[in-house]
């Protein structure tokens, strides 16, 4: 039988997923080790690398189910739902000054249960370190994977800083959460025929804040929404800041954290100008040069980084029971339907599943794993995808409205029809993405026959009323009969 009390793990990679996986195989009694390229993001010399680069997270009900399931008791998600924000829906803005949002609930009937809570980055990954450091874990920074023996149980990394010594450490098996961009999953393709699609979309991010209000020094709009300003082929966003401590190192004191997402030709069309970009947002996003202010817009768009969006999906996520990716590692997204880190905490959750479901073999429990979770991996790349279009576009489309009341009125008052918005399913549920769009596929398919039906029967209602009132005569009976030939 093999045993995994005392086997030795390497994780490559140190950002939320990789900290995650690193702490349920340490509660499992592997020993330990991560290897992460960047410096150790709790230094504040290190709140200017990448880390701390990246669009604010939205943290739901799979993210928090892997936390759950690590085992500490509840202990680290406690302290992580303490910094953070719920947000109960999104704020449709028009742009216009003065005018108020509309507020789309993600639950029309208001139950507190269905929110998703805005979380800082830097401050999670953080929390995640800080939880390492209380277990016998080894935590290595500046060190870049540079080569991977993987039938040897070996793996090669190189000392950044310094003289660029390179170490060579034997694992019985290496975890790859070293993000979209992984060094491991490259290595990876040497040992695995995998196959590999990356794409990058023509949307760009580039990220602001919204200071506090002067006066008040409190939020400037309602901060238990996600703000949207859809602009069809572009939007901006803005997501609300906790106030972590310690200040000023963590977080922002009433702040938005906001996105401009937008194609690269936009962009070069405003180019440096600041009259060009002023009368762009103007035109644009009226209410959000109130909100940022003229000269801290310009300054911000000047001076942060216009960023490229990629999504990636690869098979398989393993080799032997020598390797397995995980995270952005596996199925990078695009950040529409706020699920990157989420599906990421997920995978390591189910991973271990699959671990505990054969103690026998790890070879079998990543195959199984791999085989499992490949299919949902890609399903939830492709929703992202379609969610851009959604929260840019479709938000304010009356059909969009209509069929969202519609499904939240059925699973509200008629439970047993089992019908929900996708939404709701992939935010509030940890159902497989697979599973969530079959079963929108089939209710979609059952409210269509069934408006289909409505409609049939209001058109033959009124056509018996019609022959009962004795119209016949008028020729439109035997008419609206030959619709139906």
């Amino acid at each position: 039988m093999e045993s995994f009390s005392k086997k030795k793990v390497i994780v490559v990679g140190a950002g939320p997923v990789g900290a995650l996986s690193a702490l349920y195989f340490s509660h499992a009694g592997w020993e330990v080790e991560v290897y992460e390229l960047r410096g150790d993001l709790r230094l504040p010399e290190n709140l200017s690398l990448n880390f701390s680069k990246s669009i604010n997270l939205a943290l739901s009900e799979r993210g928090i189910n892997g936390l759950r399931n690590l085992g500490d008791g509840g202990k680290l998600l406690d302290e992580v739902l303490a910094e953070t924000i719920p947000m109960y829906g999104r704020m449709i803005h028009t742009g216009v000054p003065g005018e108020k949002g509309e507020s789309q609930k993600y639950d029309v009937h208001g139950r507190v249960c269905l929110f998703i809570r805005s979380a800082d980055r830097g401050r999670l990954n953080v929390q995640l370190l800080d939880a390492l450091a209380l277990k016998d874990v080894k935590l290595f920074f500046y060190h870049g994977l540079r080569g991977l023996n993987l039938d040897a149980n070996m793996a090669e990394f190189e000392k950044i800083s310094g003289t660029g010594e390179r170490v060579t450490v034997r694992a019985d098996l290496i975890i790859g959460a070293d993000g979209a961009h992984s060094a491991t999953r490259r290595l990876l393709q040497k040992s695995v025929r995998m196959y590999y699609e990356q794409v990058y979309i023509e949307t760009l991010w580039q990220e602001y804040e919204i200071p506090p209000d002067e006066e008040t020094g409190d939020f400037k709009i309602d901060a238990n929404h996600l703000h949207i300003w859809p602009k069809k082929d572009f939007m901006f966003i803005a997501i609300p800041s906790i106030v972590c401590s310690p200040p000023p190192i963590w977080g922002h004191d009433k702040t938005f954290t906001c996105t401009l997402f937008m194609e690269q030709w936009r962009f070069d069309t405003i180019g440096e100008s600041r009259e060009d970009l002023l009368s762009f947002f103007r035109e644009n996003f009226e209410e959000v040069v109130d909100l940022v202010g003229e000269d801290s817009l310009v300054e911000q768009y000047l001076n942060h980084q216009k960023l490229p969006l990629i999504s990636i999906k690869c098979r398989p996520y393993h080799y032997k029971d020598r390797c397995v990716i995980v995270g952005d590692a596996a199925h990078a997204m695009v950040p529409f339907y706020g699920q990157g880190m989420n599906a990421g905490f997920e995978d390591v959750s189910v991973l271990f599943e699959h671990i505990k479901a054969h103690p026998n073999s790890l070879a079998y429990a990543l195959a199984s794993y791999s085989a499992y979770r490949m299919p949902d991996g890609h399903m939830i790349n492709e929703l992202a995808m379609q969610n851009h279009i959604e929260m840019r576009a479709t938000v304010t489309s009356k059909a969009y409205l209509l069929r969202k009341a519609i499904e939240e009125a059925l699973y509200a008052y008629v439970p047993w029809l089992g019908v929900r918005t996708m939404y709701s399913m992939v935010s509030f549920s940890n159902i497989r993405y697979t599973e969530v769009v079959n079963r929108t596929r089939r209710q979609r398919k059952w409210l269509n026959a069934a408006a289909m039906a409505l409609l049939v029967g209001g058109i033959m209602g009124g056509l018996w009323g019609v022959n009962r009132l004795g119209l016949r005569k008028m020729g439109w009976l035997r008419m609206v009969k030959g619709w139906f030939r």
